[in-house]
């Protein structure tokens, strides 16, 4: 596939999701939208993937590009009908291009949690193989409060109801993060937006110790972003 990668902030990339794509021998093309660089032209594109970022979806005086970011997301799977995969950001701003509602939490989730899939999340492909519940990275203070019309949550939290949905047969929105990898604690607590969330949920000493925690789950995760990818792959060919 030729997968087109939003991106947000330089740090929040697809982590390990890029290996798993380059063993696939799927080309990635990356457009930086905070350093201005423009969307492309979305017909030469087979998936495309939206990452997190320290914005939130209504900041469009601040971020002008989020506008043609949700028309493009929009115009991608409604009149495009191609797959899609949203993280954090990505998820929330699939949901508020189609018509849900996202807003801030009373307070944010952040480090390692468990989610809990739905009924209709056991019965998804993507989720083929994992759950019902399934140890996830967290790290985001708002989130999807009301579903755009069709869509279908997948999985939840204490937190936050919907940490997973699906729009049509072939758009995803995941509120966690699958893609983490050895260096995205330490590049994320250097964003202030990121860290005072950090301190906020896990006080300071928990703050620095976050990637003791991570650091012995990061086998888990890249294990579950494999399956997801698998499983996201193995849907569309279902559904082609």
């Amino acid at each position: 596939m030729r997968i087109l990668v939003l991106q947000h902030l330089d740090v929040e990339h697809p982590g390990s999701l890029r290996e798993v794509w380059a063993r696939k021998g799927h080309e990635r093309v990356t457009v930086e939208l905070d350093a201005g660089e423009p969307i492309p032209e979305l017909e030469g594109f087979d998936m495309l993937a939206v990452m997190g970022g320290p914005m939130d979806v209504w900041e469009e005086d601040a971020h002008p590009w989020l506008r043609a970011e949700k028309a493009a997301i929009r115009r991608w799977v409604r009149e495009l009908g191609r797959p899609y995969l949203g993280v954090c950001l990505g998820h929330q701003l699939l949901a508020e291009a189609l018509g849900g509602r996202v807003a801030s939490m009373a307070a944010p989730e952040v480090g390692v949690s468990r989610i809990e899939l739905t009924e209709a999340g056991r019965a998804d492909p993507l989720f083929a193989g994992l759950g019902p519940e399934i140890e996830v990275f967290q790290w985001h203070g708002c989130e999807v409060a009301e579903l755009p019309e069709g869509a279908v949550p997948l999985a939840r939290s204490q937190a936050s109801a919907v940490q997973a949905m699906r729009w049509g047969p072939c758009a995803y929105g995941l509120q966690f993060h699958p893609e983490i990898v050895e260096d995205t604690v330490a590049d994320w607590k250097r964003i202030p937006e990121y860290w005072a969330s950090l301190v906020k949920t896990l006080g300071p000493d928990g703050a620095e110790d976050l990637a003791g925690v991570v650091t012995p789950r990061l086998p888990s995760f890249r294990a579950t972003a494999q399956r997801l990818d698998d499983n996201f792959c193995a849907a569309l060919v279902e559904t082609a």
